[in-house]
C-alpha cells in the first residue's frame, strides 16, 4: 500500500516543545500590544436565534477580551426558547481571522490545555471503547487538534489505529513532524476541498472544545458526519452552557472565551441535531467530561486585569491554591449543575 499523503506542506524541521504542563495553572503571557481597530469586523446583530430562529433573546452578559485586551466589547445572547446561547454581533470572517492571527497562534495555550493532562485524554478515549457495539477503529480524524496532545494519548489504548490530526493553525503540522498524527490537515472541515478528500474516511472522528469556535455549528457537524463512514462514531465534548458556573462567575468563566467562542449549543440542541441527522446518540456525560479549571481560570483572568505587570508574579500562589480547591471539588461538582461540560458520542445512520 503507497504511504498516504498529507494535506499540508512538507513539515518544518521539528521545534523542542516546552516542558510537560504543570501541576497548577501559569499566568499568561504579558499581554500582546493590538496596532489595529476591529470595529469593522463585526457583522449586523442578528435579531433572532441562530438555532432556532426564535426572536426571544436576552444578553447574557457583555465583556471586553479579558485575555488579550482586543479593543471593543462583546455580547453574549441567549435564546430563551432553546436556550442556545451566541455571541451577537458576530464577528466577520476577517474579525475571526485577526483575533486568531493576532492572539491565538501567538500565545500560551488556554487554562484548558495545560489542564488537558494525558490521564484525562486517555479518559476520554476510554469512554469511547467502552461504548456499545464499538469496534477497534482503523482510522481516527481528531478536529480542532492544536499540538495533538490528545492522539497522542489514545495511541496507548489504540495503538492499531492510525490518527489524523485538523486544525486551522500550523500547529498540527508540528505535531505530524513529532510524530503524534500521521497526517497533518490545515484549514476547516467544512471547506469543500478538504472535505471531498476526507469524505467518508475515518471511522471515528472526535472533537473536543472545538464547536465554540465553529461559525455554525450545524455545518461543522454536518462535515463531520461527511468524513465518517456508516457506522462510524462522532465524539463531541463541548462547554454546556446551563452549568452554573456560568451564571456566578459571568464574563470571569473562560468558556465564555470573548471574542473567540461564537457559539455554546446545550446537550439538548445537540442531540437532537445528531438525531435529525440520522445518528444514534450512544452515550451523554456531563459528569466525566468535567474540567476542573473554573475558579482558577476565572481569578487568573481577574488578577491579569487588575494588576500591573510587575506584581504579576505574586499572584500565582492564590491561583495555585484555586486550582487545588478546584481539582478538590470536582469528584462533588461534577454530579451537580456546577458540571462545566458535557459529552456525545453519537453513532452514523448508514444513509
Amino acid at each position: 500500500m503507497p504511504p498516504r499523503q498529507s494535506s499540508a506542506e512538507p513539515p518544518p524541521p521539528a521545534q523542542p516543545e516546552p516542558p510537560g504542563a504543570p501541576e497548577q495553572p501559569a499566568l499568561p503571557a504579558p499581554r500582546a500590544t493590538v496596532r489595529r481597530v476591529t470595529a469593522p469586523f463585526h457583522e449586523p446583530r442578528r435579531p433572532d436565534c441562530p438555532w432556532c430562529g426564535s426572536p426571544r433573546l436576552r444578553v447574557r452578559l457583555r465583556t471586553p477580551d479579558l485575555r488579550y485586551r482586543a479593543p471593543g466589547t462583546f455580547v453574549i445572547e441567549e435564546c430563551q426558547d432553546c436556550a442556545h446561547t451566541f455571541q451577537n454581533p458576530r464577528l466577520t470572517p476577517e474579525g475571526l481571522a485577526f483575533h486568531h492571527r493576532e492572539f491565538h497562534d501567538t500565545r500560551v495555550q488556554p487554562l484548558v490545555d495545560r489542564l488537558d493532562t494525558a490521564r484525562r485524554h486517555r479518559a476520554a478515549a476510554r469512554a469511547l471503547l467502552r461504548s456499545p457495539g464499538f469496534p477497534e477503529p482503523e482510522s481516527w480524524l481528531d478536529v480542532g487538534t492544536g499540538h495533538a496532545r490528545f492522539p497522542e494519548a489514545a495511541r496507548d489504548l489504540f495503538p492499531y489505529t492510525s490518527f489524523d490530526g485538523l486544525d486551522a493553525t500550523s500547529r498540527v503540522v508540528r505535531a505530524r513532524a513529532a510524530g503524534r498524527v500521521e497526517e497533518a490537515h490545515v484549514g476547516r472541515l467544512t471547506d469543500p476541498h478538504l472535505a471531498a478528500r476526507l469524505r467518508a474516511r475515518y471511522d471515528v472522528v472526535s472533537m473536543f472544545h472545538h464547536l465554540q469556535y465553529a461559525p455554525d455549528p450545524r455545518e461543522e457537524l454536518r462535515a463531520a458526519l461527511a468524513v465518517l463512514r456508516p457506522g462510524g462514531h462522532l465524539l463531541v465534548e463541548v462547554p454546556d452552557p446551563a452549568g452554573a458556573f456560568g451564571v456566578v462567575l459571568g464574563k470571569w468563566w473562560l468558556p465564555h472565551g470573548q471574542p473567540r467562542h461564537a457559539h455554546l449549543p446545550p446537550l439538548d440542541n445537540l442531540r437532537a441535531e445528531l438525531a435529525d441527522l440520522g445518528c444514534t446518540i450512544v452515550v451523554t456525560d456531563r459528569r466525566a467530561a468535567h474540567t476542573p479549571y473554573d475558579l482558577s481560570a476565572a481569578l487568573l483572568l481577574a488578577l491579569d486585569r487588575a494588576l500591573p505587570a510587575g506584581l504579576r508574579r505574586a499572584a500565582a500562589p492564590p491561583v495555585a491554591a484555586a486550582a487545588a480547591l478546584d481539582r478538590a471539588l470536582a469528584p462533588l461538582l461534577c454530579r451537580t449543575r456546577f458540571a462545566n461540560a458535557y459529552r456525545i458520542i453519537a453513532r452514523k445512520g448508514p444513509r
